[in-house]
């Protein structure tokens, strides 16, 4: 029993229509459009005045600005994380004792790596100066710690970094003092301060 129906003719005014969004559809995806945009407009000019990107492994440093900064090939200021070296450069500021010392001290490191550091970062990324806080290593050597053994840094144990790195940046300094070095030659600089 296989009846055949005939085909009706679908009329024209059943045709589909096409199907529009509805206006609050079109608002919704607009805003959220809006919104997206907005949010990469803010973090393009968030990270603008930060200078280029620059993350964790190997880098070449175009120069070396004193004792704790360095420049990098990529426009990058890295500052020492955990050091304070006398100043050298600072605008307004005195040359203080050991500061070219402590400067060509470093830049004969980083001469010696072939102007390549590796940068391995720890607590805040930045300083409010927007420098990179860094420990910074020429092949085997932590420079942050070589500045502090060689008595041409202080340690800054203050801040928020590693505290095994603390640690190990005090026990440099105690070496430092204990044999006179540099800034503590000084006899005012021998006596732990209070």
């Amino acid at each position: 029993m296989n009846r055949r129906f005939p085909r009706l003719p679908i009329p024209r005014t059943v045709r589909r229509r096409r199907r529009f969004p509805d206006s609050r559809s079109v608002i919704f995806l607009l805003i959220i459009l809006i919104l997206i945009v907005y949010r990469g407009l803010r973090s393009a000019n968030h990270n603008a005045g930060r200078g280029p990107s620059t993350e964790e492994g190997v880098w070449t440093v175009e120069r070396v600005v004193d004792g704790d900064t360095l420049r990098l090939a990529n426009g990058e200021t890295v500052r020492l994380i955990g050091v304070d070296a006398p100043e050298s450069v600072k605008p307004h500021s005195p040359v203080e004792p050991y500061g070219p010392e402590a400067a060509e001290y470093l830049a004969t490191l980083v001469r010696q790596a072939g102007n390549r550091v590796r940068l391995e970062f720890d607590g805040p990324r930045r300083d409010k100066y927007g420098r990179l806080l860094a420990y910074v290593w020429a092949g085997d050597k932590l420079l942050n710690e070589e500045i502090i053994r060689a008595g041409l840094g202080r340690v800054e144990a203050q801040y928020s970094y590693s505290q095994i790195m603390k640690e190990r940046f005090l026990l440099a300094e105690t070496e430092a003092r204990l044999a006179r070095r540099g800034i503590w030659s000084f006899p005012e600089n021998v006596a732990p301060k209070k």
